[in-house]
């Protein structure tokens, strides 16, 4: 007995030790809901919410969700915040509900959600969580009849570095990373139960198209290529600012290197006249002299952060103009016929 329970101990700990890689969060439909109507209520503001579940294998069960409290710097307000939490799990395990913590949702704009904010409440996530998922909702592509919903993690190597907290550029180098690195979207499945998909199945109407497909034929997407356009032309400035304080760096470092080796050249002329006169030579190094002080590199995160945005937005402008392109086509094909 003894040897079979010390064998079911080892198994345990071996699968704990080897945990599989997290290949897709299935989702219930019933959480979906919640989140898209919570972020619809709340838009434009932030609208963020807890996730329940379950971390089996190599699936994340996402069972349920509740809505955060509106954020307020107060101190106060914040432990109010977290004692909402704590409540709210304590009732759902009184209801028999799944009451783990997989993670934290919330809405974006125009999948604007790729900053330093998000990183930090990874990172704390991670303290306790080993395997933890963000769902991003856009309620903004709700109009064009798309379902924006992403899950994403961030990858070990970004963490590696996160804790590191070496971003220069030549231990990026080192590790080959770059900025798309930072994230990494794992497939999302939304899942419900036969009941419900029963229950669906007698909501369905006999129409041959539903009001989903007319909203994907809508061709007046202005207004979201105009936004893009503007969030796209935000974040090249940033990213401009950002080159102009590594440009600034390196101006510094050259005029710093350059009066190393003036300082050196004089040390050294000097030394050889101390030589001649039998004298002691005076170290080539003065670690109180500031122009050996070493001037310290810009970190190169948010760069790569909001480099990650400019690769959404072209990614969206790239896509809904292909969808426009091709609705006129077929709008012109219609009238000729």
């Amino acid at each position: 007995m003894a040897t079979m329970a010390r064998s079911f101990l080892q198994a345990i700990s071996k699968d704990e030790a080897v945990a599989p890689p997290l290949r897709v969060v299935q989702i219930e439909g019933l959480a979906v809901l919640k989140i898209i109507k919570h972020c619809k209520e709340f838009g434009p503001t932030l609208a963020t919410g807890q996730l329940l579940g379950l971390d089996v294998g190599s699936v994340l069960e996402v069972t349920n969700c509740f809505p955060f409290p509106v954020r307020d710097d107060d101190e106060e307000i914040e432990a109010d915040g977290a004692n909402y939490q704590l409540e709210m799990m304590r009732c759902l395990r009184e209801v028999n509900v799944d009451n783990n913590t997989v993670g934290w949702y919330q809405s974006t704009v125009l999948g604007s959600y790729q900053t330093v904010e998000l990183i930090e409440t990874f990172m704390n996530y991670q303290e306790n969580i080993k395997r933890c998922v963000c769902i991003i909702y856009d309620p903004s592509k709700a109009d064009l009849g798309v379902l924006a919903l992403k899950a994403l993690k961030l990858s070990d190597s970004f963490m590696e570095l996160y804790r590191g907290g070496n971003f220069t550029g030549e231990k990026l180098r080192e590790k080959n990373f770059s900025w798309m690195d930072i994230f990494e979207e794992i497939p999302i499945k939304v899942s419900n139960s036969a009941l419900v998909s029963a229950f669906m199945t007698e909501l369905e109407t006999d129409a041959p198209v539903s009001q989903g497909d007319y909203d994907r034929l809508h061709s007046s997407t202005t207004p979201f290529l105009e936004n893009n356009m503007e969030f796209l032309i935000k974040c090249m400035d940033d990213l401009s600012m950002e080159q102009q304080k590594f440009q600034y760096y390196y101006r510094n470092l050259s005029r710093q290197q350059a009066q190393q080796q003036a300082w050196l050249q004089k040390r050294r002329t000097e030394n050889m006249a101390r030589r001649s006169a039998g004298e002691e030579p005076l170290p080539e190094e003065d670690p109180s002299n500031p122009i050996f002080k070493p001037i310290p590199e810009p970190s190169r995160l948010e760069s790569f952060l909001i480099t990650n945005q400019v690769s959404n937005f072209c990614g969206q402008i790239n896509g809904v103009a292909g969808q426009n392109f091709s609705r006129l086509y077929l709008t012109k094909a219609l009238h000729e016929n």
